[in-house]
C-alpha cells in the first residue's frame, strides 16, 4: 500500500487480490521488471493480504456463527437428463474437440450444430426441459474440451501447449495517417493508427486526487463484426475501458518526452482471442511507424491454463484462443519488452493459483514474448528516422523564466504575430523554473522562421557577436540600435565610421537596417555598447 509519493517513483504499480491460500488476480504497470521481481512483489503482497484475511477472520468470529441456507435452483438437476444428453452427444463432441480444426467460425457451428439438430427435432408439446438439456450440453462440452488438452496436451486447433499461431504484420497501412499498422495473430486483428497534436490536444484530467493533463491516449474499439456479429456499435463498455487501459499501460513508460500529444487507435476487425494484445503489439509497430523515438517495441501475449484439482493435472496455455479464455481456469495478459515487463492483468476462474504454476506461466509468456517480438522487428526494426511529410513537427526549446512575457508580449500580441506569420502553432509552459516551448508546424520552412523569431527573443546578447539591427532614434551623439528583440544598445558617433564625423544628420534614418557589433557591456549600468566600424574595413591612414 505504497504512498502517492512512492508511486510517483516506483519500477512497479500493481493490485494484488488474494485468498488466504491463493491469488486470485493481478493488475498492474511496471518499467522493465523481470519476471522474479514481479514474482516476488506478488509474494510480498499477498502476506500483506494473509494478514487482512485474517482480521476478516477474527471479526466473523466476533460476530458468531450465523444459520445459513445453501441455494437452491429454481430447476433442481435432472440426472437422468444429463445422463441422456451424455450419451446422445459424448462421441460427437469428442471427434470435434479432438479434430484440431484451426477455423473458429467452422468448429463453433459444428458444436452447436449437433444441439440445434436435437432440439428441433424434438416435437412442440416436448415435455423435456429444454434449458437443462443446453445447459447438460454446455457443461459436457467444456469438460471434453478440457480433459482432451489435459490427457493429450494437444489445443482444440492443434498447437502444443507454449505454439504461438502464425503472425503477420505491415506498416503504413494507412498511408495518410501519421502512423499506421495492422498486426495480425491467428484470427485476431487490429488496425491501429497513431495520430500526432500539440499541447492543445492533450487531454485535461480532473480527477478525485489527481489533476493536470495527459499527452498520450490510447483507444481500443470492438465492433461487433469482429466476431461475426450484427448489432448496432455504442459507446465503449466495460471490455472497450478496460483493454483500451491494459494497452495504455503497456506502451506509456516507453514512449519518450517530447513536445507531441500521442494519440493511438485500435481496431479489432476480427477477434478470435487476446485483442488487447494484438492492440499492443499493433500500437507499437503503428509507433514506429510514425516516426516516434519509442525507448523499446513492446509485444503482448495471453495465457491461460487449464486445471483438475482431482488428479493435478493443470496445461498452461500461450496464445489463447477466445474459446480456450471461456473454457479455461485462466487468463493472464503479460506484455513487455526484450528487458521486461511493462504490464500485465490476470484473473482466476477456480480457487487460486500457486506459486509453482504462476512462476511457470511467466516463464512461458516471457518465450512467448520474444518470439511475438521478433516476428514483429521482421516488419520494422526500429523508429523510422523522420516523420511522415504530412505529420506536424515539433521542437521543443527551453528558455529563462523571465523570457516568457517577453515572448508572449502585452495581450499575447507577439506570440499572435509570430504564429500568425509562420504559420505555426506555439504554447509555452514553466516547468522546473524554465519556460518549455513547443512549435508545431506542417514544414521545415515554418518550422525555421518560428524558431529563429523565439530564438531571438530569448537569446543573451553575446559581446564580439554581430547583429541586424534597426535604428529606433538619431541622437546628436549617436542612435540608438534595436540588435534584438527588446534590446536596444548606443551606436555612438565616433563609432560609425573610421571617418571622424562632425553631426548626425543624414548619416543614419530612423528605421533603417544596419549590421552591429556588440564591444561592450557597462557593469554599472548594463548598458550596451555598440560598434558599426569595426565591421567596415580599416583604412591605412586611421
Amino acid at each position: 500500500n505504497p504512498s502517492a509519493s512512492q508511486l510517483e517513483i516506483a519500477d512497479l504499480d500493481m493490485i494484488v487480490g488474494a485468498s488466504i491460500d491463493n491469488i486470485m488476480m493481478v493488475e498492474g504497470e511496471m518499467s522493465e521488471v523481470s519476471e522474479a521481481d514481479m514474482l516476488e512483489a506478488i509474494k510480498v503482497a499477498h502476506e500483506a493480504i494473509k494478514v487482512q484475511c485474517e482480521a476478516q477472520i477474527a471479526l466473523a468470529k466476533q460476530v458468531g456463527e450465523k444459520e445459513t441456507r445453501e441455494y437452491s435452483h429454481e430447476t433442481p438437476d435432472d440426472e437422468e437428463l444429463k445422463a441422456k444428453v451424455k450419451s446422445l452427444f459424448e462421441d460427437k463432441l469428442k471427434a470435434v474437440v479432438s479434430e484440431n480444426t484451426t477455423d473458429k467460425k467452422e468448429r463453433s457451428e459444428k458444436l452447436a450444430g449437433f444441439l440445434n439438430e436435437y432440439l428441433e427435432s424434438l416435437p412442440e408439446d416436448t415435455e423435456e426441459n429444454i434449458e437443462l438439456v443446453k445447459k447438460y450440453y454446455k457443461s459436457l462440452m467444456k469438460e471434453l474440451v478440457r480433459q482432451n488438452v489435459l490427457n493429450t496436451r494437444v489445443r482444440m486447433d492443434g498447437r502444443q501447449l507454449d505454439e504461438i499461431r502464425a503472425i503477420w504484420s505491415e506498416v503504413d497501412y494507412l498511408p495518410m495517417a501519421h502512423g499506421s499498422a495492422v498486426f495480425t495473430r491467428g484470427e485476431t486483428q487490429s488496425l491501429s493508427t497513431v495520430t500526432l497534436g500539440t499541447k492543445l490536444d492533450e487531454k485535461l484530467i480532473d480527477n478525485a486526487t489527481v489533476s493536470g493533463t495527459e499527452k498520450f491516449m490510447l483507444h481500443y474499439n470492438f465492433p461487433a463484426f469482429s466476431t461475426g456479429e450484427a448489432r448496432p456499435n455504442r459507446g465503449p463498455g466495460r471490455r472497450e475501458i478496460g483493454h483500451g487501459n491494459l494497452a495504455f499501460r503497456a506502451l506509456k513508460r516507453m514512449l519518450p518526452q517530447s513536445g507531441y500529444t500521442v494519440r493511438i487507435v485500435s481496431d479489432i476487425l476480427e477477434s478470435n482471442g487476446s485483442s488487447s494484445m494484438a492492440t499492443v503489439c499493433a500500437g507499437t509497430l503503428a509507433l514506429m511507424d510514425a516516426g516516434i523515438k519509442i525507448k523499446k517495441p513492446v509485444s503482448g501475449i495471453a495465457m491461460g491454463m487449464i486445471s483438475d484439482p482431482e488428479t493435478g493435472k493443470y496445461a498452461i496455455l500461450s496464445d489463447i484462443l477466445g474459446d480456450e479464455d471461456h473454457l479455461g481456469d485462466m487468463d493472464f495478459k503479460v506484455t513487455g519488452t526484450k528487458d521486461g515487463i511493462t504490464a500485465c492483468q490476470m484473473d482466476i476462474k477456480v480457487d487460486g493459483l500457486s506459486y509453482q504454476v504462476l512462476e511457470e506461466a511467466l516463464e512461458q509468456a516471457k518465450r512467448g514474448r520474444e518470439h511475438i517480438l521478433d516476428e514483429m522487428l521482421k516488419t520494422i526494426a526500429e523508429p523510422r528516422a523522420d516523420l511522415k511529410p504530412h505529420a506536424p513537427r515539433n521542437e521543443v526549446i527551453l528558455v529563462d523564466k523571465e523570457k516568457i512575457g517577453m515572448i508572449i508580449g502585452p495581450g499575447g500580441k507577439v506570440i499572435q504575430e509570430i504564429q500568425a506569420a509562420t504559420n505555426t502553432t506555439i504554447t509555452i509552459e514553466e516547468k522546473d523554473n524554465k519556460g518549455e516551448v513547443v512549435i508545431s508546424a506542417i514544414n521545415g520552412d515554418d518550422m525555421q522562421a518560428a524558431l529563429g523569431r523565439i530564438k531571438a527573443i530569448a537569446a543573451e546578447p553575446e559581446v564580439g557577436e554581430t547583429y541586424e539591427g534597426k535604428v529606433k532614434s538619431v541622437q546628436p551623439y549617436g542612435a540608438f540600435i534595436e540588435f534584438m528583440p527588446g534590446k536596444d544598445g548606443l551606436l555612438h558617433i565616433s563609432e560609425i565610421k573610421w571617418e571622424r564625423l562632425e553631426k548626425m544628420e543624414g548619416i543614419l534614418e530612423v528605421g533603417e537596417s544596419i549590421k552591429v557589433k556588440l564591444v561592450g557591456v557597462d557593469p554599472k549600468t548594463g548598458k550596451f555598447k555598440l560598434s558599426r566600424k569595426v565591421l567596415l574595413p580599416k583604412p591605412e591612414n586611421a
